[in-house]
């Protein structure tokens, strides 16, 4: 019976810190109201003229002179107050009081002209002289008071409870409990029965760094299987590879997978503005990791803690990116270290990570993930596509073939912005047209038809973008041509579209010839006007970038001969001298300059014998401003080299393209 009485009973209501602010609003408001000389209400006002003749009848009482207001207080007797002159008069005060409330009020001017004229009266009046009070007075407003003796200090406390909310990050915990919340760890806690929705399957491409991740995800769900052996799991594992390759979906899938609790942070958050913030976040991460384990986690962009210490450290200051390494260094493998607890992390710049976090022991394995192949894109075109409306006869295939060098994000990115281009276009589903589109948009951003350009400028571009297609077409090596366009996009006025071969490894003769195809354009205005321009910018970047690495980079000269002055440690970018000497530098200067010309003179000599072709074309170009590669077929005939896997199947139209873009020139 006892139980259920205590169950009943209700539960008493919690404290508000708002009932401490409520008492102190009805203190001040009593302090006013109950205060001597108060009232509920202002008494009402009469002349001056009025008092003295209210005096002279002897209604009055006592004169309350309020110096500093220039106004008096006036107290009627009590026979006065039952007159029906003053029945307006205010009798008793509403609240109660220690004092009389006062009948009327009267203000002034003069002060002394106001006493002169009680004086005079109270003299005609003898019967009235000792027995009408005057006093005079200052009147103080004891709200007004305690607010300007108060302020300071609410606008102190008020700064301080803001700063201290800014400063936590909006922490929970009140504002008492902020501060004290700063050092703990910001990971984001993924629950593995309803978060981790990501898995291997949504994972496209990626074979071998799949493989590689796999192994964790099985020592986690089986760890007796190796620890029976004697092996032990690798404490950490690195993804390293280029922007949108996907590194951070594969973590997700791991955590999917693997079924684990999922701390995921990025290398940013151990950054705060006081000093020790970073290294007790680390560690907070670590025990709440430890707490749960078997458990992951995951830090994305590492190299904003991770990279090597005592580099541009000029000052000699402390440095708090230094301690949170430090941490997180004793953390992976140091006295305490902890038990099932996998550290992967993510970042694109591994060569700049210090060498004490790369060692076994801490990340045990680097994981590279590359940009996909041709067979792998075709798989991410499938994930991306599931949620797209698509035509019947979209060709995966043709779409892989049109994207070398895309990365995943680029694919998603494609897929997102063909959808859009159909919606634009009022149809019911993505076609091949709107992935071509897209691709356009992509690589050579938005066309701007409405851009102003002289009939000399359009001639000298369409020229320009010729001698790119013919060059490239008479050369074995050259990337085969998809498209040329003088119409403007982005920042370029004219563009031509090739797709390049993808190579594991280029020979001299192959980049000699795409350099001779990229001068092609510089070269058939030499040839046509005997004039040059600044329209070969972007291709003068391109060739001189690739003569450079030539000689400084994969030895390919032969009077450097077989040097490289690379250094894939990235060390070389801290430092202030050239790895080689003055005469060298000229020689590598003069190299490249050789290299480039020597290109040059040979696309001028091919466009020379070739300049009826050349004329044809651009002229044709100048008439639609879009070419493909049928109308260079049936100027210049069948290229004696193609190789036919890099020619795709002939689709539905003659008039439209085959294959489309990658590469500007």
């Amino acid at each position: 019976m006892a139980k259920d009485t205590n169950n009943t009973s209700p539960k008493k209501p919690k404290f508000s810190s708002y009932w401490i602010y409520g008492v102190i609003l009805l203190f001040i408001v009593g302090m006013q109201l109950f205060s001597g000389g108060s009232s509920w209400s202002t008494p009402p006002e009469i002349t001056p003229s009025k008092m003295e003749q209210y005096l002279a009848e002897g209604d009055i009482e006592k004169i309350l002179i309020i110096n500093n207001t220039k106004s008096a207080k006036i107290f009627l007797t009590q026979e006065a107050l039952n007159k029906d002159i003053h029945k307006s008069a205010q009798g008793k005060s509403l609240l109660p009081s220690s004092s009389q409330a006062p009948s009327y009020l009267v203000k002034f001017g003069d002060a002394k002209n106001f006493e002169d004229g009680i004086k005079e009266i109270k003299e005609e009046n003898p019967e009235i002289k000792d027995n009408v009070e005057v006093r005079f007075d200052q009147e103080s407003n004891l709200l007004g008071d305690l607010l300007i003796t108060l302020l300071p200090f609410v606008l102190i406390i008020a700064i301080w409870i803001f700063l201290m909310r800014r400063m936590s990050g909006g922490a929970a915990g009140g504002a008492g409990g902020q501060i004290f919340n700063i050092g703990k760890s910001k990971a984001k806690l993924f629950d593995e029965k309803t978060d981790m929705k990501v898995t291997f399957k949504d994972v496209a491409g990626l074979e071998g760094a799949k493989e590689e991740v796999q192994e964790i995800v099985d020592f986690l769900k089986n760890p007796e299987k190796y620890t029976s052996l004697g092996g032990k799991i690798p404490k950490g594992a690195l993804l390293v590879g280029p922007p949108g390759t996907g590194k951070t979906l594969l973590a997700k899938a791991v955590a999917g997978e693997a079924k684990v609790p999922f701390f995921s942070l990025s290398g940013s958050d151990f950054v705060e503005m006081f000093v020790g913030v970073g290294a007790s976040r680390v560690r907070d991460l670590f025990k709440q990791a430890k707490d749960k384990s078997p458990a992951i986690i995951f830090i994305d962009e590492i190299d904003a803690i991770g990279r090597a210490r005592g580099k541009n450290n000029f000052t000699g200051s402390n440095d708090e990116r230094e301690n949170t390494l430090n941490q997180l260094l004793t953390e992976m493998d140091g006295f305490g270290t902890n038990t099932n607890v996998i550290v992967l992390a993510a970042t694109n710049r591994a060569d700049v990570l210090d060498k004490a976090l790369m060692r076994a022991g801490r990340f045990d394995r680097q994981i590279y993930v590359d940009l996909p192949d041709i067979r792998e894109r075709k798989e991410i075109f499938e994930v991306h596509l599931r949620p797209i409306k698509n035509s019947e006869t979209l060709d995966l295939d043709f779409l892989a073939k049109q994207t070398p060098g895309f990365s995943g994000a680029d694919i998603a990115n494609v897929c997102n912005e063909a959808a859009l281009i159909a919606a634009r276009n009022g149809k019911k589903a993505v076609d091949k047209q709107d992935f071509l589109d897209a691709v356009d948009r992509i690589v050579g951003g938005l066309e701007k038809k409405n851009k102003i350009i002289t009939a000399d400028e359009k001639k000298t571009i369409a020229y320009h973008e010729a001698g790119h297609a013919t060059v490239s077409w008479l050369l074995e090596h050259a990337a085969p041509l998809v498209k040329v366009t003088i119409v403007p996009r982005g920042q370029s006025l004219g563009a031509a579209w090739y797709l390049p071969e993808e190579r594991l490894i280029v020979r001299p003769e192959q980049m000699a010839d795409e350099m001779c195809a990229t001068m092609g354009g510089r070269a058939a205005e030499k040839v046509m006007f005997n004039k040059i321009s600044t329209g070969a910018l972007s291709d003068l970047e391109k060739v001189t970038k690739q003569a450079r690495a030539m000689v400084t980079i994969y030895g390919l000269n032969d009077k450097i001969g077989n040097l490289t002055y690379y250094d894939s440690t990235g060390q070389s970018d801290y430092t202030f001298s050239k790895p080689y000497s003055e005469e060298t530098a000229k020689t590598i200067d003069e190299e490249i300059s050789n290299i480039i010309e020597e290109q040059y003179q040979r696309a001028i000599k091919l466009l020379e014998d070739n300049k009826d072709k050349l004329t044809t074309l651009a002229d044709r170009l100048l008439e639609k401003e879009v070419i493909f590669k049928d109308d260079l077929e049936r100027i210049f005939g069948k290229r004696p080299f193609e190789k036919e896997e890099n020619t795709p199947k002939n689709e539905d139209d003659s008039e439209k393209p085959e294959e489309e873009l990658q590469e500007k020139e």
